[in-house]
């Protein structure tokens, strides 16, 4: 009898590193541009009175045969009131032949990291080849895997970050600084932290733009990663307006990403902006054209990324005996 593989986040931690992210977040988005998979929108359940929602996520890889789905929550009073992560989530993988449970593992690792990927993966092709200096807004986990990710496709010098919790980030800079071998500061306000940087990351559970236009300079990438519901953003939507945007996927970033407020609002329409990073990757249209393009990534996250990220640690797993093979069906 067929066993199904049980993961902990301390099985998947050994079994994945942000290179294999990257490659497979970079083949999520092709796979999607080439027509190749079934991705419903994420469907939501909205916890309101604790200011928390669950989602439920699943997508069908069908040239790669991989299929599954991931139940992920966002609680961002987590940390301070709970001592519980913002981001929790389980993955299940299925063989698409029977829908046979092969795996049932830790998703909060994957999603951090696959989200980190994610930005890198934006990063390699529309942020300028000569970018040097990146500015974050947020210094959490999502900030320390978009640092790893960006740090492996670009070629930083430094680093500047900012959080509402002075000694947060005045952590994350000392550890971030001694990890990478290069300077990361953390700066006094927003504004200090985004102007004149090359990339811009933001990563906060904002619904109030906190980046503005003015502080952007010609030739900034930015990555944001931050809204993945409806109601939030981050940035000024004149940021929007004047650069180019492109965004994972189009029904879920129209929904909830970035450009959703500003898309309900009517201050931003479709025809505002270039299209899915995936159609980049592969050359059906164009990414940056100049050093003087604003080029700005809208990512909301795709269970694409969970199930071929999650299927590669599968895979190792198998190989190499991690985790606990048991018999659900028994």
């Amino acid at each position: 009898m067929e066993k199904t593989i049980i993961l902990k986040k301390s099985d998947v931690e050994g079994l994945l590193t942000m290179d294999d992210c990257l490659k497979a977040v970079e083949n999520a988005f092709v796979q999607d541009a080439l027509g190749r998979v079934q991705m419903p929108p994420k469907m939501y359940l909205f916890f309101r009175k604790y200011d928390g929602d669950l989602r439920v996520m699943p997508s069908y890889l069908e040239e790669l045969e991989m299929a599954g789905v991931k139940c992920v929550n966002v609680h961002p009073s987590n940390p301070r009131e709970h001592s519980l992560p913002t981001v929790m989530a389980v993955i299940e993988l299925v063989d698409p032949r029977t829908g046979f449970p092969l795996a049932l593992m830790d998703g909060t690792y994957i999603t951090d990291m696959r989200t980190g990927a994610a930005g890198g993966v934006s990063v390699k092709y529309l942020a300028d080849r000569e970018a040097s200096t990146l500015g974050m807004v947020g210094a959490g986990r999502q900030a320390w895997t978009q640092l790893m990710a960006i740090s492996r496709v670009a070629d930083l010098e430094e680093a500047y970050v900012y959080c509402r919790t002075p000694s947060q980030r005045d952590k994350f800079a000392g550890k971030a600084s001694e990890v990478y071998g290069f300077r990361v500061k953390p700066a006094r306000d927003i504004r200090e932290a985004v102007e004149g940087r090359d990339i811009v990351v933001t990563a906060t559970p904002s619904r109030k733009p906190l980046v503005k236009a003015d502080w952007i300079t010609p030739g900034t990438h930015i990555c944001a990663m931050g809204a993945d519901a409806p109601g939030k953003q981050e940035l000024d939507p004149l940021i929007l307006k004047r650069g180019r945007v492109f965004y994972d996927n189009w029904e879920q970033a129209s929904h909830s990403g970035e450009i959703n407020v500003p898309l309900s609002e009517g201050l931003i329409t479709e025809e505002d902006l270039q299209g899915a990073i995936g159609d980049v990757i592969t050359g059906k249209i164009e990414g940056r054209r100049s050093g003087e393009d604003i080029t700005v990534f809208d990512s909301t996250g795709l269970s694409l990324q969970d199930v071929t990220t999650a299927w590669m640690v599968y895979e190792r797993a198998a190989e190499s005996g991690e985790g606990l093979e048991v018999d659900l069906q028994g």
